[in-house]
Formats: C-alpha cells, sequence, structure tokens
C-alpha cells in the first residue's frame, strides 16, 4: 500500500504486527506481509523489489485508493485492475499496457498511473480516453512484478470522482472508505 492514511485498518488490526521500519515500513502476519511504500512510482516499483527479494514472496497485491474518471462509479467500489498503462508514457506509440494477473469472480477496470494527482474534471476526462481508474503505483508495481515474474494482482478502491476536487475532500474519502477495502481484503484473500 502507499500510505499510511490507506493502511491504517492493516496496521492498527490484531493481524498485522511491525517487523521493519527502514528502509520502508513492513508487517506481517503468517506468510502475508504488508508494506508501505510511499507515494508514486519510484517508491512502489523500490518497495515491491525490496519485498519480493527479502521475503521470496511469490504473488503480491496491490491494494489501495483510486480516483474514477466518470461519475459512473460509486465512492467505496472495488476494482479489480485487468490492464494499467504508465499515462506519461501513452504518447509513446510503443509503449503498451501492463495485464496483472487477474482473479475470477472480481469487476474488473483499466487502470492508468500518473505523476500527479488528476483532480479536475477536465483532466479525469483526458486520462478517461485510456482508462477508468487513476492512481500514482499501480503500474510501477505490475512492472516490478513482471521483471521478478511474480504473480502481481491489483484491487482499487473508489476514493475519488470527478465530484472530488480538493486534497482535503480525497483524503476525507480516504479515511471513510479504507475499512470496506481492509475487510475486502480480510473476507477475500486473508481468511482470518
Amino acid at each position: 500500500m502507499a500510505t499510511h492514511l490507506e493502511a491504517k485498518p492493516f496496521i492498527e488490526s490484531k493481524y498485522f504486527n511491525p517487523i521493519e521500519d527502514k528502509p520502508f515500513p513492513v508487517y506481517k502476519h503468517e506468510t502475508h506481509y504488508l508494506i508501505i511504500s510511499g507515494i508514486g512510482k519510484i517508491n512502489a516499483c523500490a518497495a515491491s523489489a525490496y519485498l519480493m527479494t527479502k521475503f521470496k514472496i511469490d504473488s503480491m497485491y496491490n491494494v489501495g485508493s483510486a480516483g474514477v474518471t466518470t461519475e459512473n462509479f460509486r465512492l467505496g467500489d472495488i476494482k479489480q485492475i485487468k490492464s494499467v498503462i504508465d499515462y506519461s508514457k501513452v504518447l509513446n506509440i510503443k509503449s503498451k499496457p501492463l495485464k496483472p494477473d487477474i482473479l475470477s469472480n472480481y469487476k474488473t477496470e483499466s487502470l492508468a498511473t500518473c505523476d500527479a494527482p488528476i483532480i479536475s474534471a477536465e483532466d479525469r476526462a483526458i486520462v478517461g480516453q485510456k482508462a477508468s481508474l487513476v492512481d500514482m503505483e499501480g503500474y510501477a508495481f505490475v512492472h516490478a512484478c513482471n521483471i521478478f515474474k511474480t504473480k502481481c494482482y491489483l484491487f482499487k478502491i473508489i476514493t475519488d470522482t470527478p465530484a472530488h476536487i480538493t486534497g482535503d475532500e480525497i483524503m476525507l474519502n480516504i479515511r471513510n472508505t479504507r475499512d470496506m477495502l481492509y475487510q475486502f481484503f480480510m473476507d477475500n484473500f486473508l481468511h482470518t
């Protein structure tokens, strides 16, 4: 996960215990690890590579917040990502979407990973020509997993729509939806 804000329910649960704080905060529950990467592609790639090499991980999940490019979604919707593009490279004809692994029985969407938050309705409409959802880490996560030949899955919870135009609104939405994301992960992947 990118931030402590998103990960707070995981961190405060009785399941995940801290095992490292540098170079990234890492928590563990049995055979599951939680790493807080920080925001952005470089952090996501570095944290993913660190976790895979240090702990010999054979499958990874990236769960966290995402914005949407249209009003066709509701806050708190959780979507599995079927393809992700690096939006900064979208004008490069050779740039192709990456395909994470897919689990059946989950609704899927496309994701654009951007270098900066996409907040205005106008910017969302432009990015929306390439993807339904937008984040700042997904592409780098999949890229790192591909390099290390590690299965990877992306699940994003909708925390902002074109109606949410300030950082404060988005942070409030993350606080209001993060327990739903935690419960979804616990119910579907940790089976406690």
